[in-house]
Parts: C-alpha cells; sequence; structure tokens
C-alpha cells in the first residue's frame, strides 16, 4: 500500500507554553495495532539506523510485517541539528510506511525526555484508541537505538499472554577498544543484575515474570497497552528517569509486567548522552572510578533476600487480608515490620487500608528511606563481593 508521506510530517513550536498534544492531523490506518514513539534531539547522525530497525520488522517467520499494522512517531525536540529534516527524508523514501515526524521546541524547562516521551506515549495512546482495535500496544525507543528484527512481533507475544507492559532486554554496541574496561564493567554489573533477577525470582516469584527473566524496563525498549498507560494516568513527567517512573506506577497498580528475553534491542555505548541520569552517565561514572582505581558499589545481596522475603510475608498477609480469612497477630506484624525497617503501627494502618499490594510496598520503600533504617543495616557493597555473595545464594537455592 503506497502512501503519501508528505502528509506525515507535522510541525508544533511552543516557546512559551507546553501542547496539551502533538495531534498528528493524519488519521491512524484501519488496521493500526502498534505506534512506536521515538524522542529525538539532534540525532541527525543516529536516527537512519533506528528508523531503518523499525522499517525491516518481520514475524517470527521471517515475513515482514504489514506495514499498515505500525506506524511510527519521531519527535524533534530542541534541536540545532538536521534532526527532523533527516527523519523526513527516510519518510518520504519509505511511503509505504507512516512515519510522523513532529518539531516542537519546548520551554528550557520542559526540555527534557520526560516531556518529550510524554507527549509521544500521550498522542500513541490516542491514535490507538481511535482504531478502536483490540490488542494494541504502545512501544517506546531511544533515536541512537536499534531494535531487533523481531521486536514488534516479540512484544506482540508477550501482550499476547496477558501481560499489561513488556521491558525488553537492552544490549549496547560497546567495540573493545580503549573503552575495554568500562566495558569490563559493564559486563560485570550487567552479569549481577542477572543474577540478582534470578535470585529474586526464587525467593519471590512473580508468576507475571517468571524465569529467565532480566532486569531492564527503560524507555529503549518499553512497551505497554493503551488500557494500561490510562489506568496509571501516563507517563510521569520528570527530567529523567521518567521510564523507572512509568515501572513504578505500573507495579503501584499491580499490573503485570514482563521482563521479556525475547525483546530485545542494541542501543549505542557513548558517554556523551542526552539525559542526566542514563546508560551514557553511568558509562561515564565507570570510567571515572576505573581512573580512580575503586570498583561501584551495589545492593548487598543478602539485604536483597531479606527484603524479598519480607515482601513475600508481606504480600500473604495482605492477600488474606483482603479476603478477611486471617487476622495476622500483633507478634508477627512486630517481627515482619522489624525486618522491614518501618513503624508496626504504621504498617498495620497501611495494610488496611491499601487497595494494591503495589501501593503497599510502595509505602514500605518511602518510609523505611526517609527513617534511614535499611541502608545502615544493609550498606551497599563492592561489587566483586557482590558477585560472590549472590552466587553462594544462588547455590543454597539450587
Amino acid at each position: 500500500m503506497q502512501r503519501d508521506s508528505s502528509s506525515l510530517v507535522d510541525t508544533l513550536t511552543s516557546s512559551v507554553e507546553i501542547p496539551a498534544t502533538l495531534a498528528i492531523e493524519t488519521p491512524p490506518a484501519p488496521q493500526l495495532l502498534a505506534c512506536v514513539v521515538v524522542p529525538a534531539k539532534n540525532e541527525a547522525a543516529r536516527l537512519p539506523q533506528t528508523l531503518a530497525a523499525l522499517a525491516a520488522q518481520v514475524d517470527f517467520a521471517g515475513q515482514p510485517l504489514d506495514p499498515r499494522s505500525f506506524e511510527v512517531i519521531v519527535l524533534a525536540n530542541n534541536c540545532d541539528d538536521a534532526t527532523a529534516a533527516t527523519a523526513r527524508r527516510f519518510a518520504q523514501a519509505r511511503p509505504w510506511l507512516a512515519i510522523h515526524v513532529v518539531e516542537i521546541t519546548l520551554p528550557a524547562a520542559e526540555a527534557h525526555v520526560g516531556r518529550a516521551r510524554r507527549l509521544l506515549m500521550d498522542e500513541a495512546c490516542r491514535r490507538l484508541e481511535h482504531t478502536g482495535n483490540a490488542n494494541t500496544f504502545l512501544a517506546s525507543t531511544d533515536a541512537d537505538t536499534h531494535v531487533a528484527p523481531t521486536w514488534l512481533a516479540a512484544i506482540r507475544a508477550e501482550l499476547g499472554a496477558g501481560n499489561d507492559a513488556v521491558g525488553g532486554r537492552i544490549l549496547t554496541n560497546t567495540r573493545r577498544t580503549a573503552r575495554c574496561a568500562v566495558h569490563h564493567q559493564h559486563l560485570r554489573d550487567a552479569t549481577y543484575r542477572i543474577l540478582r533477577a534470578r535470585l529474586e525470582s526464587l525467593v519471590d516469584p512473580d508468576p507475571a515474570d517468571p524465569w529467565p527473566r532480566h532486569h531492564q524496563h527503560f524507555g529503549a525498549s518499553l512497551a505497554l497497552t493503551p488500557q494500561a498507560y490510562r489506568h496509571v494516568g501516563g507517563l510521569p513527567v520528570v527530567p529523567y528517569l521518567e521510564d523507572e517512573a512509568l515501572y513504578q506506577a505500573l507495579r503501584r497498580h499491580d499490573l503485570r509486567v514482563r521482563h521479556s528475553p525475547i525483546v530485545q534491542v542494541t542501543t549505542s555505548d557513548r558517554q556523551t548522552g542526552r539525559v542526566a541520569v542514563g546508560l551514557s552517565w553511568q558509562l561515564r561514572q565507570w570510567a571515572l572510578l576505573h581512573q580512580q582505581r575503586q570498583e561501584p558499589c551495589v545492593e548487598c545481596p543478602q539485604g536483597l533476600q531479606v527484603e524479598w522475603l519480607a515482601r513475600r510475608q508481606l504480600r500473604v498477609i495482605w492477600q488474606q487480608q483482603q479476603h478477611n480469612s486471617v487476622r495476622v497477630s500483633t507478634l508477627a506484624l512486630r517481627q515482619l515490620a522489624n525486618t522491614l525497617g518501618v513503624p508496626t503501627r504504621s504498617l498495620a494502618k497501611e495494610l488496611s487500608i491499601a487497595a494494591t499490594f503495589g501501593a503497599l510496598w510502595h509505602w514500605v520503600e518511602q518510609t523505611r528511606h526517609s527513617v534511614g533504617q535499611w541502608p545502615l543495616r544493609w550498606p551497599p557493597v563492592p561489587l566483586g563481593q557482590a558477585l560472590t555473595e549472590v552466587r553462594q545464594l544462588l547455590r543454597q537455592h539450587s
């Protein structure tokens, strides 16, 4: 099916006020099932490869996806390079695929990825709802990221299994050159995160997120249904870590989030990123620590095991209270509160009013952070020590 790509280019400038919506005028195709959003700030050099990967999507049998079944929205915000023009050229050369290119200039205080991704995801959700189709989803990636050929097909499979959201595995194209030390540190950290996820799946298994799984739910590969997006009130508008904030919102509402190994992307290993805190920031931190001959510190595995055991116990108690089946003893509640590092009376009150377990657990995390006992009890440990400890704990569960 041929399309006039000139109708897929929009320009929106706002240096004074923030637009309520991107409001793309071109209507969605009747067959639309997925809307992919790509925030892009000064990404003219990398964006063509990102769009090429999206244009080459196939199913699990290797057959091209129906181009009418998905579309791409690129938001070029506050750019001073040719990002928008580059995206337009790409769209014009592929008229069979709906690629919407929107330019916008946000006020300085709002010119961040949280606002850009929120505008994109709001518009994607609106367009999917407009079709009235079932089993639709909005998916997010980044302008320096290449999605796998079956990225959309894998997301659809995971959501079709009953999940509300999917975090994809994010790999990097780090080269073994002068950055070898950073690459090594990245691999060690990834190993720790995967082993930690394995331990969590053994200590407090999540039926919606069984092993094998991973630990990532970031904007470079994140998808959810329009229903889930509306349910949590949309993407939180924060300057950075907006993807983590969305994940936490999904968890607070007890929605099913899958960390899928079959949903994969490859992202840039650059150390000069577009956000204050993100992968590029983390790579710079590892490089700095290497220069200083220091090792990064991470969460203590033993403390995590204690936390997850207590979380599992608390979930059982909350579920019992929801059904009025069993009343927890004061002694048991006091012991659990002491383990979690929160006041007993406050925990009892929250147990009685929490509408979801996610909301209750969010309260626990916020409260123990303010009380300050937990980090004193379980301080971070060097990464090497953490790797040794988490492997020992895993052997105990084997």
